[in-house]
């Protein structure tokens, strides 16, 4: 029969528990979504799109994505006043910072792209 977390925590003495709990809070505190990030610097999604220079609904649409090109997720972090790194981590070796990734070229345009203006109505 397996053992439930609760059984296991119980039987930890009080400070290891505390200690326990603490790094659980911060491990949860690590991982956010877009969304959350956005949430946690205080800023709609209508103040996201005037930033990024899209629609409201295409901040919905990049929340809700779980793969983006590094260029979009690296505009979107600058746009919540953050900066991006990607560290590879392996099992043998100290982890690896990867330079010259989502940071664009002269040539390249930017990830975003701007809403068209609305048709005008013809009388």
């Amino acid at each position: 029969m397996a053992t439930k977390l609760k059984t296991m925590m119980d039987r930890l003495p009080a400070e290891r528990r505390t200690r326990v709990k603490a790094r659980a809070k911060e491990l949860v505190a690590e991982e956010l979504t877009l969304r959350d990030l956005r949430r946690a610097r205080a800023l709609t999604q209508a103040r996201m799109a005037e930033i990024l220079d899209i629609g409201q609904d295409g901040v919905s649409r990049l929340e809700q994505r779980s793969d983006l090109l590094l260029s979009t997720l690296r505009s979107y972090v600058q746009a919540v006043g953050g900066s991006l790194e990607l560290i590879a981590r392996f099992p043998d070796r100290p982890p690896v910072t990867l330079a010259g990734l989502a940071v664009p070229t002269p040539a390249e345009k930017p990830a975003t792209r701007k809403r068209k203006p609305p048709k005008e109505a013809t009388a």
